[in-house]
């Protein structure tokens, strides 16, 4: 066996200071199972703790500090939530508070009363005295002395771990224990002309690094190398699948545009389009002709114009005398493209249907022999359209809208519906940053509507504060008496999906009751879909004026009409989320609204949140500060899925090194497509290796 495999496999078990009963906290807590699981356990941050303060120096300024000294009481005080453990601790200048709100039972066994100890942490002044509240705090040995000394790193830990001694500077023990026999098992797995020409640090010495910094300048090198590493196997990984895909997987050739396509530009087009729309069209167009399977991702943002794009692309399938399908997530989404389809094709002879759960047995029967014998050109669905009994006789184009909402196994379904797979394009109206689009679907060709379509007035966002409320009921009234409408949008989160229902039920008597002259509607999840979809016809239809509801109408609601949204408590939701509810509004000639309110008192992350709504429209800029505030694996369910297991390396602050990692992947796939050449075969094997951890998840459907 492999020396450097058997070692990294070796159980954590056997490291010393581990044993048993860590062992376990290890497994359960971090999924530390290996010496390389713990050996790729990066530190999440340092600290530099080069100098020892003395108390009498402390100042409301410092970030962090550093003291040694002695502990002179301990008292707890209070009970239950108002319960804290509260240390006198003194050196040869002065005193100061430590603070415990938590681990009070385990931190009260480990203090002893006149023994003396290194404590770090974040001073804060209350009253004109010092405190730190859960700092740091080691005994005063000549070996924490060593320990702690220098740029120090910080691991991820949990409460139970701490309580085993596994503390963040636990973990660093650890760390100095694995860290000097791991580095004799660590091989190069660059080329050595990428890691000349790139001026990278060896690999041993980044690994070596990255947990036992030398100083800060070597540690921002270690990372920049271990960044680069990891984002260019990424990204050779996504490049070769799209080649390979490219090389085995051939398409059906739309050679045409024919009568279908230029009977709707030149009669039926409501209105021109964008030259953002034009682009794309052309990009599929030439994706659809050239014999390879299209995998396309078009984005855009609300109320950009993506259906009539899909619509141009399903009637050159038509051309070529090929069905078409669209599938979306929801029966409310489904059922808004296909009035939105056939009201675009409505003097068109296309036969267009649609299908979803509700759809009774005998209708279905009647579809699937259509479908099968070629009737039915276009059709709309949920999930229904996956089903094995769902047959085409030539389906030719799948358009996926928010395709992040169907598992990978649902999308994939749809390659088995032909022979020869249909051509893809997915839809998302959840605009992705660049540099996470890039890793995300790398292996995809990508297209974006960037203009919105003329005549649309950009929607006006405004923060008000709940003392406010009467005011922006008044406004709202103002808007009605225009003949306009507005929805009403409280949360539903399901943690306090019973208080929050309870909020919404009660948010729907004060509406009523202030708006007597009007009429208001509700709508939930909690409500059948046959009486969610009469609410919603009614409100369509100008019945209903005002729609209080909760994200149940997020995507595929469509009411032109509507020019306010007043989204109730928002501090409680994502950037994304109030993006999508604002582009309910601002989808006609009327200047529209969305109104965010909020307590008065904010966190920093919800104050940002409001803030950037109010400055923009752009969905991009929002979608780039959403990644920044909650990381990729929030935004997109990537966390759950795999995609994004990323170690070290950051989408959201890494987009620099992302984008030369791509440059060179693509520049080295140019030169060497099966990295087949002698300098290439290192990252042949291993990306061989990855690949088998990894599984084969980048085939978007």
């Amino acid at each position: 066996m492999d020396k450097a495999v058997s070692f990294f496999d070796t159980s954590i078990n056997f490291l010393k200071g581990v044993g048993p009963q860590r062992s376990e906290f290890l497994k359960k807590e971090l999924n530390i199972f290996t010496f390389r699981d713990l050996f790729y356990f990066f530190p999440f941050r340092y600290v530099d703790r080069t100098r020892f303060y003395k108390i009498k120096e402390v100042n409301a300024d410092m970030q962090h500090i550093q003291i040694c000294g002695k502990i002179t009481h301990i008292e707890i005080i209070g009970a239950k939530q108002k319960k804290r453990m509260v240390v006198d601790f003194e050196d040869d200048s002065g005193r100061i508070e430590l603070i415990w709100f938590q681990g009070i039972k385990w931190m009260s066994k480990k203090l002893k009363v006149d023994s003396e100890y290194i404590v770090f942490g974040r001073p804060a002044i209350f009253m004109g005295k010092f405190s730190i509240s859960h700092p740091s705090i080691e005994e005063n040995t000549e070996e924490n002395r060593k320990l702690v000394k220098g740029l120090q790193p910080v691991y991820s830990t949990t409460e139970l771990l701490k309580a085993g001694g596994l503390d963040s500077t636990g973990i660093v023990k650890l760390q100095r224990a694995l860290v000097p026999q791991a580095i004799e098992h660590i091989y190069e797995n660059l080329p050595t002309y990428l890691i000349s020409k790139l001026r990278l640090m060896p690999r041993k010495e980044a690994m070596r690094n990255i947990h036992l910094p030398i100083d800060n300048d070597t540690l921002v090198r270690a990372q920049q190398r271990l960044k680069f590493e990891e984002l260019l196997f990424l990204q050779l990984s996504l490049l070769r699948s799209k080649i390979g895909r490219e090389q085995t997987i051939k398409g059906f050739v739309f050679s045409k545009v024919g009568d279908n396509f230029n009977t709707f530009y030149n009669s039926y087009l409501p209105f021109p389009l964008t030259d953002a729309q034009k682009r794309v069209v052309k990009e599929i167009r030439q994706d659809m002709g050239a014999g390879i399977q299209m995998n396309r991702l078009l984005q855009g943002d609300v109320g950009s114009g993506k259906t009539l794009v899909a619509l141009f692309c399903m009637l050159i399938a038509l051309d070529n005398g090929y069905q078409c399908c669209l599938m979306a997530p929801t029966e409310i989404l489904a059922i808004q493209h296909f009035a939105t389809l056939k009201e675009f094709l409505k003097d068109m002879p296309v036969t267009i249907s649609l299908i979803t759960g509700s759809t009774k047995e005998a209708q279905r029967r009647v579809m699937h022999e259509e479908l099968e014998n070629g009737q039915m050109q276009i059709i709309v669905g949920t999930h229904a359209l996956i089903e094995d009994r769902v047959k085409f006789k030539n389906l030719g184009l799948v358009v996926i809208d928010e395709q992040h909402r169907f598992g990978v196994a649902q999308r994939a379904r749809m390659w088995q519906k032909n022979e020869t797979p249909p051509h893809v394009l997915v839809m998302t109206a959840t605009p992705i940053p660049r540099t996470l689009a890039m890793t995300l679907y790398g292996d995809l060709d990508v297209s974006v509507i960037d203009q919105m379509p003329p005549g649309r007035k950009p929607i006006k966002t405004l923060h008000k504060y709940d003392g406010k409320r009467s005011e922006v009921y008044a406004f709202i009234r103002s808007e009605l008496d225009k003949g306009r409408q507005a929805y009403i949008i409280y949360p539903l989160i399901e943690e306090s999906a019973k208080l929050d229902f309870e909020n919404l039920l009660a948010g729907f008597e004060e509406v009523r009751k202030a708006f007597p002259a009007h009429v208001v509607g509700m709508m939930h999840g909690k409500i059948k879909f046959a009486e969610r979809e009469k609410t919603m016809q009614a409100f369509a239809k100008g019945e209903i004026h005002i729609l209080v509801a909760t994200t149940v109408i997020e995507v595929g609601v469509n009411v032109p009409n509507a020019s306010i949204i007043l989204i109730e408590s928002t501090q409680r939701f994502g950037l994304s989320q109030l993006h999508q509810l604002r582009g309910r509004v601002g989808r006609s000639e009327y200047q529209s609204y969305c109104i965010l309110m909020t307590p008065y008192e904010l966190g920093a992350d919800a104050r940002a949140r409001v803030d950037i709504m109010v400055r923009t429209n752009d969905g991009f800029e929002i979608s780039e500060e959403d990644l920044r505030l909650r990381g990729p694996g929030d935004i997109t369910g990537t966390q759950q899925s795999g995609i994004l297991n990323l170690k070290i390396a950051d989408i959201a602050r890494d987009g620099r090194i992302l984008q030369q990692a791509r440059i060179i992947a693509t520049d080295i796939l140019d030169e060497d497509r099966g990295l087949v050449m002698e300098k290439n075969r290192i990252l042949s094997v291993e990306l061989s290796k990855l690949d088998k951890e990894k599984g084969d998840w980048s085939r978007i459907s």
